[in-house]
């Protein structure tokens, strides 16, 4: 009798007297829990401005190491694209591969070739990720579904197909499908939040899927002759940023990078934009496939993009002052200020028209948070006025 007394005891749990001189505010919410969790969790690599040059090399080795340890890539050789379709367009020749990242999978890309671009004539290269909804056909400028490469492409040349912008530009550009869109789409349907869950449940996530396609067919992209491999672009919009951000954490080769969305602290805008609704319930920021456990308690988004330096990067779509300084410091400490750009939405382009917070307050609705992190949903497009003329600068820089 003593001894399950004893295990009844063991096993029950701690029950800890609440003192109304207690200094700490508690609450019944296991929200706010979560919340004040999170908060304590601050990100262990955050990068410190003022280091030293051969302290800012050290860290940048340590994201790079906490990056590979959060996306879990596997390490298992994969095998060769092959090449199942192509066609000629005006200007450039488009090819479909498939390429196979994981033994489960066959993942499609297009290949933009700019007439005169051969293997003894390579040209810079550029791997086009699209943002969330958008597929591989949009951003190389083809009809949706038109897998053979039959016909004509779209008839109307958008702002979103960067590929074929690239490529007038005489740049190879590679497109691909983001995981649960398009062509890797669920019977036709783009379920990102089923897949994303399955992959949470087996200690995977979707940027590590997603990052690990790209990075099977960026690493294809060096064999091929008609690429320099030292002139590698990566380019993303939207959700394409993210996997962009991984591959320059994971591959120090890549030349150059175009971050097309704003920029802000992800953690921080998770734990302020908790505004209940008139039912009192309040909504988490973000969707299933931004789900990455550990990433916000290593890093956030600035931080990763003050580790792209001293390597060139373009912001296009603004975001906080205040983070903007931290990675211009960066590629200051990096020794290399002229390397990183970045522009506002044009309705924030007066600095008279932004706001200018050192943090953002609690309690925020999604349309309170755009409005003091100075972002323009409506206009979030791909912002050619900015990374044509970027572009022009870096290749003539790279012709001296």
């Amino acid at each position: 009798m003593k001894k399950l007394l004893l295990a009844a005891i063991m096993l029950a749990p701690a029950v800890l007297p609440i003192h109304a001189q207690d200094a700490a505010p508690r609450s019944t919410s296991t929200r706010a829990t979560a919340e004040s969790l999170m908060r304590a969790a601050k990100p262990t690599l955050e990068l410190d401005t003022t280091m030293s040059a051969e302290q800012f090399a050290t860290w940048r080795k340590k994201m790079g190491e906490g990056m590979a340890r959060i996306m879990k890539h596997p390490a298992a050789p994969v095998a060769a694209p092959v090449k199942v379709a192509e066609a000629q367009r005006d200007g450039y020749r488009i090819e479909r591969w498939i390429s196979y990242p994981l033994p489960e999978s066959a993942v499609a890309f297009y290949v933009l070739i700019p007439n005169g671009v051969t293997a003894e004539n390579p040209a810079p290269a550029v791997l086009c990720i699209p943002g969330f909804g958008q597929t591989k056909e949009l951003v190389a400028g083809e009809r949706q579904g038109n897998f053979d490469l039959v016909g004509e492409p779209d008839s109307v040349l958008r702002k979103a197909a960067m590929a074929v912008h690239f490529a007038k530009e005489g740049l190879v550009a590679v497109s691909v499908d983001n995981p649960s869109c398009g062509e890797l789409s669920d019977n036709g349907v783009a379920d990102y939040v089923t897949s994303s869950r399955f992959l949470l449940e087996i200690g995977w996530n979707y940027l590590g899927l997603a990052s690990w396609q790209d990075k099977v067919i960026l690493d294809w992209m060096k064999t091929q002759p008609e690429i320099r491999p030292d002139r590698l672009i990566v380019s993303g919009f939207s959700l394409g940023t993210e996997p962009l951000m991984v591959l320059g954490m994971l591959d120090d080769s890549i030349y150059a990078f175009v971050y097309n969305d704003f920029l802000c602290r992800t953690r921080e805008r998770a734990l302020v934009m908790n505004k209940p609704n008139q039912n009192g319930a309040r909504f988490f920021p973000n969707n299933d496939e931004h789900l990455i456990p550990e990433f916000l308690t290593t890093f956030d988004f600035p931080d990763v993009v003050a580790a792209l330096a001293p390597r060139p990067v373009i912001c296009t779509e603004g975001g906080m002052d205040r983070d903007f300084k931290i990675i211009s410091k960066a590629y200051e400490i990096a020794g290399a200020p002229e390397n990183f750009e970045y522009h506002h939405y044009a309705k924030y382009a007066d600095p008279a028209n932004r706001q200018y917070l050192d943090s953002l307050p609690n309690g925020l609705d999604r349309n309170e948070f755009f409005r003091l992190a100075n972002v323009d949903s409506p206009n979030h497009y791909f912002k050619l006025e900015w990374i044509m003329p970027w572009l022009h600068n870096l290749m003539a820089k790279d012709k001296k």
